[in-house]
């Protein structure tokens, strides 16, 4: 479980998130959305200990971050991929557990990579793999880590539509099998209502969770969903949402200019 309580990260003269409380329950699938400049990825960083809080206090499974990554509790995936280009595909998916002292399991990291839509491709380098098959090794590379909580920072932002759509199916399908505790940062309000269980909404400067929605869709999730009343329903109160929190953020500032 991830337990944030009144954290508050400041930096300087200027308040990245307030006073937020939040609570995600183990092989929870949550997604954060909203737009630039509102604080999503800080409040990754802060749950998964690369932000420390100017007040308030973070707990994964009881522990602070810095506990659970030192148990290899956390796995990260960011918007660049950071493989090492030196090496396979296979030898950057076991490279992390290594580090942490672990055991790599060839075999597994095999079977991931083929999970993953990357069959063929274990010992290719990253300058050989387009940005779509790259994200996947580092997403297997996170999976192989064997972290019962991942933190995803806009993984696809720099993909092109069809392959975000393709590895948000392959990710969900992950998810459905191995039920890891997903914390996931997007802008993109179909992705973040596609992937979800759960739909936080960031909003303001400083950025505080304005709404979440619990997501109703068929399982498994494909990509026949994207075309269901159900998905625009949620896609349109998801982003209904945000535009009236930014045009009530908006009328408070011009207020306060007067």
């Amino acid at each position: 479980m991830i337990d944030l309580a009144d954290v508050t990260v400041r930096f300087d003269d200027v308040t990245a998130i307030e006073d937020v409380d939040l609570r995600i329950d183990d092989g929870e699938f949550v997604t954060v959305v909203g737009p630039s400049g509102c604080g999503k990825t800080t409040l990754l960083r802060t749950i998964g200990g690369l932000q420390e809080p100017t007040t308030g206090r973070v707990r994964i499974d009881g522990k602070p971050p810095a506990a659970a990554q030192a148990g290899a509790d956390l796995g990260f995936v960011f918007q660049r991929h950071t493989l090492f280009q030196w090496k396979t595909a296979l030898e950057n998916v076991t490279f992390l557990r290594r580090l942490a002292g672990g055991e790599p399991n060839e075999a597994d990291a095999r079977s991931l990579l083929e999970t993953m839509g990357l069959e063929g491709f274990a010992d290719a380098r990253p300058g050989e793999l387009s940005g779509g098959m790259r994200q996947r090794v580092a997403i297997a590379r996170a999976l192989h880590l064997g972290a019962d909580v991942l933190l995803m920072d806009e993984p696809f932002g720099e993909l092109d539509e069809i392959t975000r759509d393709e590895l948000g199916v392959e990710i969900r399908d992950v998810w459905r099998r191995e039920r890891k505790t997903v914390v996931f940062v997007t802008h993109s309000v179909p992705e973040a209502v596609f992937l979800a269980d759960r739909c936080l909404v960031v909003c303001g400067q400083p950025g505080r969770i304005e709404a979440a929605y619990e997501i109703d869709l068929p399982e498994p999730r494909d990509a026949d969903v994207f075309g269901s009343r159900a998905f625009q329903e949620q896609v349109a109160t998801v982003r209904r949402t945000l535009h009236e929190a930014h045009d009530r953020d908006g009328e408070r500032d011009r207020g306060r200019d007067r």
